[in-house]
């Protein structure tokens, strides 16, 4: 079994505009994705790059995301936030997600980051379990907000 883990790069924008795709439907929301790859290659690739990556690769072929930046916490300082760790739903089982999910870490502790922080849906129980892997704490008292534009 031939397992990459390594930074992304901007020629595996298109298999990760479709690892995205496929989280949303799983997800039961794909009519909510509005991005694109053109303007994950500005955003993630272009002159000031706002977003990072890692990626699985299982014999050759990228199967795994990990997508991440940086938030600033006036009470902790730098934070990495891992906005979607995602594996392709035919690979899953294969340790794909658990090295991702440290690489993200390691990289967090590599930029001097005080920890990582993301979400996961209360209804994913499969993703809840493997967080819990982990040692992590989930927050119960604080809501997400949005303003869309």
């Amino acid at each position: 079994m031939s397992i990459v883990i390594r930074e992304g790069i901007k020629e595996d924008v298109p298999v990760m505009f479709e690892l995205i795709k496929e989280l949303a439907l799983y997800e039961n929301a794909p009519e909510q994705v509005t991005n694109t790859v053109e303007q994950m290659y500005i955003d993630g690739f272009g002159e000031n790059p706002i977003f990072g990556s890692i990626v699985a690769e299982f014999e050759g072929k990228v199967v795994g995301l990990a997508l991440y930046y940086y938030r600033y916490s006036t009470w902790k300082g730098k934070r990495l936030y891992l906005e979607d760790l995602i594996v392709s739903e035919k690979i899953r089982g294969k340790g794909l997600g658990e090295q991702l999910l440290e690489a993200t870490i390691q990289k967090a502790k590599d930029t001097a980051c005080t920890g990582v922080m993301w979400q996961v849906l209360d209804w994913n129980e499969p993703a809840i379990n493997f967080y819990k892997k982990f040692g992590v704490r989930f927050d119960s008292e604080w809501l997400n907000v949005h303003l869309d534009f």
